[in-house]
């Protein structure tokens, strides 16, 4: 295995207790990710400044783009539309406001310009949560009894879709129409716990241009690289125990950001691992994808 004790940078000085959906923005060389329990909105540009750190109403986790102008949120109870320079929200879309108990978690827009959507329970009840498709007007549930819904990401001719469930601590994979993000045939497993070299549990994931998907690692401190054949190219430590989610960053994405979380800590516990909670910059030479291309579609996006 080529594993590599990484020098990484931190992403400013904000602590999250549990970063999460890191996306990045090419045009503005800005990063943005999430503290979906602390209900903030991070943004970062990468040529330097501080961190700006946009309160939420609510909990939120997956931010994409709809133009220079707009974001769409996914927030606990619905898809929002967000101001970038003013902040305001208008809800275009509910999603499971009848389970106040569920919140959204990991997602990721298909080269569609779909999005891909998981909730879970706001105390991980067992397979309380759905993954869904959004494709800019429905809401269409794709997966059910999901408990911890994560590591959504495609291959970038869109014809495969990944998602894991970090309470089963596998990851599966299925055939999709790459014209609207719809499977196609039924998930087969891609990876199982067994083959995390570091432990820990399978959490965020992203997919490069060569299709080797991009995984950090839940109490495993650190992002693994699988080929297609499920084995592993690459593992980068991080000082933090509770990776999160990896994303491609700067201008020619090969760099990557990684988000990570104290959640669930004791005093103890976040002394013992005083890295936790930060976003962290690798430079790993990687062959990125780049998320902001798949714009969401404004003819499919329902402004109402």
């Amino acid at each position: 295995m080529n594993r590599i004790a990484t020098n990484a940078e931190k992403l400013g000085s904000v602590r999250s207790e549990l970063g999460e959906g890191p996306f990045y923005d090419r045009g503005t060389d800005t990063a943005w990710w999430f503290d979906i329990v602390g209900r903030k909105l991070l943004e970062h540009r990468l040529g330097g400044g501080d961190t700006i750190v946009h309160d939420l109403p609510r909990m939120a986790s997956v931010v994409a783009p709809v133009d220079d102008e707009r974001q769409l949120l996914v927030m606990e109870d619905g898809l929002y539309l967000r101001d970038i320079a003013g902040g305001s929200l208008s809800l275009i879309k509910a999603l499971e406001d009848d389970r106040p108990g569920n919140r959204s978690n990991d997602g990721r827009l298909h080269p569609s310009g779909r999005l891909w959507i998981g909730t879970m329970g706001k105390n991980a009840e067992w397979q309380a949560g759905t993954i869904y498709l959004f494709d800019g007007a429905e809401v269409t549930p794709l997966f059910r009894k999901v408990t911890i819904p994560n590591s959504i990401c495609f291959s970038p001719d869109g014809r495969t879709g990944y998602f894991a469930d970090t309470a089963a601590n596998t990851v599966w994979r299925v055939a999709l129409d790459p014209r609207t993000a719809v499977p196609i045939g039924e998930p087969e497993v891609f990876l199982t716990g067994a083959q995390l070299p570091l432990g820990g549990h399978y959490d965020g994931s992203v997919m490069d241009a060569d299709g080797i998907l991009w995984n950090a690692a839940w109490g495993g401190g650190s992002v693994t690289g699988f080929a297609a054949d499920g084995s592993i190219v690459r593992t980068f430590e991080l000082p933090a125990a509770q990776t999160s989610c990896p994303c491609f960053v700067g201008p020619r994405l090969d760099r990557m950001a990684v988000t990570s979380a104290w959640e669930g800590y004791s005093a103890a516990a976040r002394n013992a691992d005083p890295g936790a909670g930060f976003t962290y910059i690798i430079d790993g030479g990687f062959n990125g994808t780049e998320s902001s291309a798949a714009f969401i579609d404004e003819s499919i996006l329902n402004r109402n």
